[in-house]
Order: structure tokens, then sequence, then C-alpha cells
């Protein structure tokens, strides 16, 4: 169960990853052609990375959740 469990925290983490990596991109683009709105990009990128940062925590609660509170619960669908 643990490995299982494992594969989907790391997919769990990838995902926000990849998406913080992009949204930093589109930012650093926006401001390299307008630098006036570097203010409103910076917020607007503030909080998106932060709301796709949640996706992530979930992710994690959610392994740890499953590692320690219901080890045995999934066994019988992986054999």
């Amino acid at each position: 169960m643990g490995h299982e469990v494992r594969k989907f925290g790391l997919i769990a983490g990838i995902g926000p990853g990849i998406g913080e990596g992009n949204a930093a991109a589109a930012a650093c683009e926006a401001v390299g052609r307008q630098p006036e709105c570097k203010s409103d990009v910076t917020s607007t990128l503030i909080l998106g990375v932060a709301l796709s940062e949640t996706t992530g925590i979930y992710g994690f609660v959610t392994g740890l959740l499953l590692i320690f509170l219901a080890p045995g619960m999934f066994m019988k669908y992986l054999a």
C-alpha cells in the first residue's frame, strides 16, 4: 500500500510544480512586454501560485491520511 500512495503523492506534487512554473514564466513574459503592469502581474501571480499550491497540500494530507489512518482499507483492490 505504501508504494501506491507514494506514487499518488508524487503525482499530486508534480502538478502544482508544473503549474507554478508555467505561471512564473507567463508572469515574466508579461512584465517583459509591459513593465508598467508589474504590480498587477505580481499580485495575480502570487494569488495563482497560492491557489495551485493548495492542490499539492491536499494531495500531501490525503497521502498521510491514507498511510497512517487507513493502511489496509484499499488492499483488497490491489491484490
